[in-house]
């Protein structure tokens, strides 16, 4: 959708009345459907509809409050025989925009109603099933790196809900970063890999990776995040420099509060308990991470065994065929003739490769571990994480500052009574009371604003309440994988037994656990 910038004296009431009435009450973005049956109204062909539509689709699913007026301006252009084009808005500011005829919109409204039915701005409303099928993100590596001098690593980023694909760079990742957190200050915005300088080995390009992939899935499933326009930017821009680009455009975008339908209602949606919810959650969802650090630990324990049981199995394979090239034949120093040696080294060639299976069912094993494992719990940890920072976000921001607006205002009041004591002259005390009243303001932002950043902290918890169905996914996909990866092993092992038989000499004394008759009373 072109970004044509709508002066907000040029819009007529009918506009803001039908926003109103047609729009979510917690985005205030309108779905497409409800938008559809919007441009219906209008009885203009399916051709010139079709234009408008193609003007106006953010490619999200909804439209922005902007995106509504644009189309409406363009509905009604159209109604009167002008083609639709983002020209025909190019000179708004100085007259009001025109009023579409759409007839009894009673449909829509209701359509609208019944879409968000239930809504409520303090619930989620969200499980997880939900949250991962809000995207689904693909991040790889660029197999040929850029630059003239420096080589620098691209990655290819795609993304199904805006049917995109790009190629971004790590510092493109950092402007993105950098202006979510200015724009959602009050948000669970995830944190990114550091960056290397030297010695990127292929290790650390695909954990920074992986890292990045986690990153962008957090955001582009957050119920609120994903659907910002600096979001939308970062995964369809086709252009040179985004890092430069992305900050040109968005540098000056306010806050979420500052635009957030909301933030006057933040009071009425923060109940008096709040505080101390909030106190009991954060130090519940502390423990939380805590304990899941330490499941992620044993999980890569784990791998890393699957690993070193791979790289084990690989050597064992290949010290049996260096055994089985042994070229000096029998030795006539061998005692009696015996032909043991070369009984046993007959095997040798078919066990190393069935070892070396071994060493592919370990690997296979240990990247199971990984990907299926350690990866969702890293994923987790995340989000966990990215909620501490948020709280501690909260302490350091709005509440510091509130504590910091009624000092003031406590120390303007005792000067007032340190003048009323001294007999201060009007001027002064006229001069002081002002001070007062532009404190009074700034401590009622302050608490509105205290009371936003508590009620997006109420729903980032709900959130991450969500986000812990991954745990018990987790620990069934712990069992199937090991019950699958000792089945495998097993199987192999099978395989190595018969060989094994066959090398042993025709008279042996082994028993059926491989010990001799004389070495069981060593044991």
């Amino acid at each position: 959708m072109a970004s044509t910038d709508l002066s907000s004296g040029a819009i007529p009431p009918f506009y803001r009345e039908l926003h109103g009435k047609i729009c979510s009450p917690t985005s205030g973005n309108i779905e497409r459907e409800v938008f559809k049956s919007l441009l219906i109204k209008s009885q203009l062909s399916s051709p010139i509809l079709s234009q408008i539509w193609e003007l106006v689709d953010s490619k999200t699913g909804y439209l922005s409050r902007s995106g509504l007026y644009k189309g409406l301006a363009l509905v009604a252009f159209a109604q009167q025989g002008k083609q639709p084009s983002d020209k025909l808005l190019e000179n708004v500011e100085t007259q009001e925009l025109p009023v579409p005829s759409l007839g009894d919109l009673s449909e829509v409204v209701l359509l609208a109603q019944r879409l968000y039915r239930g809504t409520n701005p303090a619930k989620l409303n969200l499980a997880y099933t939900d949250i991962c099928k809000l995207d689904s993100i693909e991040v790889n590596i660029v197999p040929e790196r850029k630059g003239i001098f420096l080589k620098h690593v691209e990655y290819q980023v795609t993304s199904k809900a805006f049917n995109s694909i790009v190629h971004r760079r790590y510092s493109d990742f950092v402007s993105l970063h950098e202006l979510l957190l200015a724009r959602f200050p009050y948000r669970l915005i995830p944190k990114l890999p550091p960056k290397k300088i030297v010695g990127a080995d292929s290790q650390f390009l695909e954990e920074r990776r992986r890292s990045l992939l986690r990153f962008l899935v957090l955001i582009a499933r957050h119920p609120i995040v994903r659907k910002d326009p600096i979001v939308q930017f970062f995964f369809t821009y086709t252009g040179e420099e985004t890092q430069h680009k992305i900050r040109e455009v968005f540098r000056r975008v306010p806050d979420e509060f500052a635009t957030s339908e909301l933030s006057s209602r933040a009071k009425e949606l923060v109940p008096p308990e709040t505080l101390t919810e909030f106190a009991n959650s954060r130090e519940q969802i502390r423990v939380i991470l805590c304990g899941i650090s330490r499941l992620k630990n044993i999980a890569d324990c784990l791998a890393i065994r699957s690993h070193s049981c791979a790289v084990d199995m690989a050597e064992l394979g290949t010290q049996l065929s260096n055994l089985a090239s042994e070229p000096h034949g029998n030795s006539s120093w061998a005692s009696g003739g015996s032909t043991v040696w070369q009984d046993i080294k007959k095997g040798f060639h078919v066990m190393a490769k069935e070892f070396n299976l071994l060493s592919t069912r370990a690997l296979q094993q240990a990247v199971r571990e990984e990907t299926m494992i350690c990866e969702r719990l890293n994923l987790l940890l995340d989000v966990l994480v990215a909620h501490r920072t948020l709280c501690e976000r909260h302490e350091k921001g709005v509440s510091a500052d509130h504590q910091r607006a009624l000092s003031s205002m406590l120390a303007l009041k005792k000067r007032q009574m340190q003048g009323v004591i001294r007999g201060t002259d009007a001027d002064t005390v006229e001069c002081l009371e002002n001070k007062m009243v532009a404190q009074e303001s700034v401590i009622a932002n302050v608490e509105l604003r205290n009371s936003f950043s508590l009620h997006c902290l109420h729903m980032e918890t709900q959130l991450i309440h969500a986000y812990l169905e991954i745990l018990a996914g987790v620990l069934q996909s712990l069992v199937k994988v090991q019950i699958r990866g000792h089945t495998e092993l097993g199987e192999v092992w099978k395989l190595i037994e018969p060989t094994i038989m066959k090398c042993l000499p025709e008279k042996s004394s082994m028993n059926t656990n491989g010990i001799s008759d004389n070495e069981t009373g060593l044991l």
